[in-house]
C-alpha cells in the first residue's frame, strides 16, 4: 500500500454497528432543524454502509423501534419487589423517569416516527416492541409464581402503558409525582398508596 494511501476503515463488530446506528438516530433526532432521517442519513452519520443498517433492520421504522426499545429496556430493568403491585409501579416509574430526561423525548419522537411505513416496516416496528411487551409478560408470571393473579396483559396495555406514553405522544404535561402509582392501584382495582394525588 502507498504511504499516500489512506489506511482501510476498520471493520465494525455487530454489536459497534449497532451502537453507532443507535447513537446516529439520536444525534439526528436532536437535530434541532430536522435533519434528515433516512436510513442513508443514519449510515452516513454512524460510519457504515447503509446496506448495512437494511440487512439488519430491514426498515427506518424497525430501527426507530429497536433504539426506543433498547434505550427503555437500559432505564427500566425489570424490578423485583416481591409483589405484583410493586413490580408494576417500579416498571412505570421507571419509565416515566425515562420520559422526563432529554433523551426521553426524542425516543417518543421517534415512537410517532416508527408509526408510519408500508405493512412490512410495521411488521418490522412490531417485532422490535414485542421485546417490550415480554418485560410485562414477565412480571405477569413472577406473580403467577408467587400466586397472585394478574390482569391479563390487554388490560394492563391499555390501562397502565397506553395513558403513560399517550401523553409524552401527545405533549401533554409530563405525569405528576405518583401517577404510576395511581394508574396501578386503578389497573389493580386497589387503594394508591399514601400521599398519592
Amino acid at each position: 500500500m502507498s504511504p499516500n494511501q489512506p489506511a482501510p476503515r476498520a471493520r465494525k463488530s455487530p454489536e459497534q454497528v449497532r451502537s453507532a446506528v443507535h447513537q446516529a438516530v439520536l444525534d439526528l433526532l436532536s437535530d434541532p432543524e430536522g435533519a434528515d432521517l433516512s436510513i442513508p442519513a443514519i449510515a452516513q452519520r454512524a460510519g457504515v454502509n447503509h446496506t448495512s443498517v437494511y440487512r439488519r433492520w430491514g426498515s427506518r421504522e424497525a430501527l426507530l423501534a429497536d433504539v426506543v426499545t433498547t434505550r427503555l429496556e437500559k432505564d427500566s430493568p425489570l424490578a423485583d419487589t416481591g409483589s405484583l403491585r410493586g413490580d408494576l409501579v417500579a416498571w412505570a416509574e421507571a419509565g416515566v423517569a425515562s420520559i422526563r430526561t432529554p433523551e426521553g423525548r426524542l425516543l417518543i419522537r421517534a415512537v410517532a416516527l416508527s408509526m408510519s411505513g408500508s405493512a412490512t416496516a410495521q411488521g418490522g416496528r412490531a417485532e422490535q416492541f414485542q421485546r417490550r411487551i415480554a418485560s410485562i409478560e414477565k412480571i405477569r408470571d413472577r406473580a403467577t409464581a408467587r400466586g397472585e393473579h394478574p390482569p391479563p396483559l390487554e388490560q394492563i396495555l391499555d390501562q397502565l402503558i397506553a395513558p403513560l406514553y399517550l401523553r409524552a405522544i401527545f405533549g401533554i404535561a409530563p405525569p405528576p409525582t405518583g401517577y404510576p402509582d395511581l394508574l396501578v392501584s386503578r389497573l389493580l382495582d386497589t387503594p394508591p398508596a399514601p400521599n398519592t394525588p
